[in-house]
């Protein structure tokens, strides 16, 4: 994913390491002779901020590079971003990002 989104030109992503659930809804483990549930499980969140007339060509670039068919694929949230602003430029908006 971050080749596809390179080639883009895309300069900068944020991963960060969650736990969430979707349609593999867990599954149980036994620690010390004790069953228990794992309702969350590891998953990365991976963010990218780009101008608005590059949205359509990311999403089609991480759904490309990150599709297995399996469940676990993930999903990709778009939103928009009302302001940006470079802390060490002062640069705002599309010049931020």
């Amino acid at each position: 994913m971050r080749d596809a989104l390179t080639t883009l030109g895309i300069q900068g992503l944020t991963v960060t390491e969650v736990k969430g659930y979707g349609r593999q809804k867990g599954h149980t483990e036994i620690y010390r002779g004790t069953e228990y549930a794992v309702t969350f499980l590891p998953k990365l969140k991976v963010e990218v901020a780009v101008a608005s007339d590059m949205a359509d060509k990311v999403v089609e670039a991480i759904g490309n590079a990150a599709q297995t068919g399996q469940i676990g694929d993930g999903k990709i949230f778009v939103y928009s971003i009302d302001q940006v602003v470079r802390i060490r430029t002062g640069e705002a908006d599309a010049e931020a990002i």
